[in-house]
C-alpha cells in the first residue's frame, strides 16, 4: 500500500483562502477577468497569493500561516486592499458572498488550466453551475494521525460553520429560501460528504484512499469534496463549509473562532457515534435555516443551533482569553446572535431596493470596507416555523434587471 506523507505543523496554527466574486462596475453582474487581474498584479509582491478558481468570474486569496488571528486579519485587509485597487484598474469590482444572486450558469467560461479543464471535461455543467464561492480554514496539527482526530471532533460543528458564514440566499434570480444554497451545488459532486466513520487514524485514511484510487473512483485527495478533510501536504485539517463572507473582518473572525475551538476539541475526547446518527440532518437544517435550524446533540438532545452556538462561544471564553482573541469571538457573536448571518442582511438589501444588482452593488461596497460593522436591521429573534413551498421562478426576469445609477451609493450595511 503506497503511504501518503504528511508534513507536520505547529498545532492550532492558521490559513485561510477566500473565494471571491468578480462583478463589472455597471451591471454587477459577474464578469470573466481573472486572467486580467492576475496580470496587473503579477509583479505585486501578493501574486503568489492570489489565484485563479475553475471559472474565470472567480478569483482566490490565499493568507500565509498565522498564530494570530489579529495578524491574518491585518494581512487580509492588506491584500484586500491590492486587489481593490487592481480591480478598479482592470475595471472591475470584487465582492464577497456565497453566490452570484443573479448569475446564469451558462455564461460562465472555464479558466485556462489543465485541472479546471479536466473537471469541465468530468463534470460537464456542474464544473461552470459550481461558480460558487467559499472560505476555508486551514488548523494546523502536529501529525496524520492528530489530522484524522480533529476531522472527527469538528465534524459536529460544521452546522455552526455554514450557519456562520451563510451568505448565499439567492440563485440565478431566485430566493432559495436556503440561508446557505452553495452547498447545494457542491453537493452533486459524487465525492461530498464527509469522512468514513470507520478511519479512525492515519494508516486508516491511507488504506481508504488507496482503496478508492486502486478502484478507479479518485485520483487524488482534491476529489474528495469533504466537508472537513486533512490537507497533508499543509500539514492542516481544512474545514471546507463556509460561504464567502461579506467581509474579511467576518473571514476572520471565523478563523479566530475555529483556532479556539480547535484548541478547545484537543482537550476533549473525541465523539460518540451516535454523533454521525444526526449529521446529515443538521446539516441540512443549517444550511435551510441558519441559526433557527434545529440541531440535535447526542447529549443535550435537540435544540435550537443558536442556543448550541452560543452554548458553544461561552466554553469557548477562557481558551479565547489564552489566545488573545476575546474581542474577535465577541464581535462574531454579537454579530450572529443578535443580528443574524449575512444571507439576512442581503435579503434586507433587496427588501429595500427589490434590485438584485443593487444588492451585488451593496455587497461590493461591503467587501472594501466603506460601511459600518454594525447592521441596521431588528434583532434577531426566534422566528416560529411555517410551512413554506419554494418556487423555481425568478424574484424578477433576470435578463433586463433593473441596475442602479453608477455611483449610486448603498444604505448603511453589515
Amino acid at each position: 500500500m503506497e503511504s501518503i506523507a504528511f508534513t507536520p505543523s505547529a498545532a492550532h496554527t492558521l490559513g485561510i483562502e477566500l473565494e471571491l466574486q468578480i462583478v463589472d462596475a455597471h451591471s454587477f453582474d459577474l464578469r470573466g477577468s481573472a486572467e486580467d487581474l492576475l496580470a496587473q498584479l503579477a509583479n505585486h509582491s501578493i501574486a503568489d497569493r492570489v489565484k485563479p478558481e475553475i471559472t474565470r468570474a472567480m478569483i482566490e486569496l490565499n493568507s500565509s500561516v498565522h498564530t494570530d488571528p489579529t495578524a491574518l486579519l491585518e494581512e487580509m485587509r492588506h491584500m484586500r486592499d491590492v486587489l481593490g485597487e487592481a480591480a478598479d484598474t482592470v475595471g472591475v469590482r470584487i465582492a464577497g458572498g456565497g453566490t452570484h444572486p443573479f448569475m446564469r450558469w451558462q455564461d460562465r467560461t472555464i479558466f485556462d488550466s489543465p485541472r479546471f479543464q479536466y473537471l469541465s471535461e468530468m463534470y460537464g455543467y456542474l464544473a461552470r453551475q459550481f461558480t460558487v464561492f467559499g472560505q476555508h480554514i486551514h488548523l494546523g496539527v502536529a501529525s496524520g494521525d492528530d489530522a484524522i482526530a480533529m476531522t472527527h471532533r469538528l465534524s459536529p460543528y460544521v452546522p455552526h460553520f455554514i450557519a456562520l458564514s451563510a451568505s448565499s440566499p439567492y440563485f440565478e434570480g431566485v430566493d432559495t429560501l436556503f440561508s446557505c444554497s452553495r452547498l447545494n451545488a457542491l453537493n452533486a459532486f459524487p465525492m461530498a460528504g464527509h469522512m468514513p466513520p470507520s478511519v479512525t487514524d492515519w494508516y486508516g485514511f491511507e488504506a481508504y484512499l488507496n482503496q478508492l484510487q486502486s478502484s478507479g473512483l479518485v485520483d487524488s485527495i482534491k476529489d474528495l469534496y469533504w466537508d472537513v478533510r486533512p490537507k497533508p501536504e499543509f500539514g492542516t485539517v481544512e474545514i471546507r463549509v463556509c460561504d464567502t463572507p461579506l467581509t474579511v473582518e467576518k473571514a476572520c473572525q471565523l478563523a479566530a473562532f475555529a483556532q479556539a475551538l480547535g484548541v478547545a476539541l484537543s482537550r476533549r475526547a473525541l465523539p460518540a457515534p451516535e454523533a454521525w446518527l444526526a449529521y446529515n440532518t443538521n446539516r441540512f437544517q443549517a444550511c435551510r435555516f441558519g441559526l433557527q435550524g434545529n440541531y440535535v446533540d447526542p447529549v443535550h438532545g435537540r435544540m435550537r443551533l443558536m442556543d448550541h452556538l452560543r452554548m458553544t462561544l461561552e466554553q469557548l471564553a477562557p481558551i479565547a482569553a489564552e489566545l488573545g482573541t476575546t474581542d474577535m469571538l465577541q464581535s462574531l457573536a454579537d454579530g450572529a446572535l443578535k443580528q443574524g448571518c449575512d444571507a439576512r442582511w442581503l435579503r434586507t438589501q433587496f427588501h429595500r431596493s427589490r434590485e438584485l444588482p443593487a444588492v451585488v452593488q451593496a455587497s461590493v461596497a461591503a467587501w472594501r470596507g466603506h460601511v459600518p460593522q454594525c447592521i441596521d436591521m431588528p434583532p434577531l429573534t426566534v422566528i416560529p416555523r411555517r410551512r413554506v413551498r419554494a418556487g423555481a421562478e425568478a424574484i424578477m426576469p433576470v435578463d433586463g434587471l433593473a441596475l442602479p445609477q453608477p455611483g449610486q451609493a448603498p444604505e448603511a450595511l453589515h
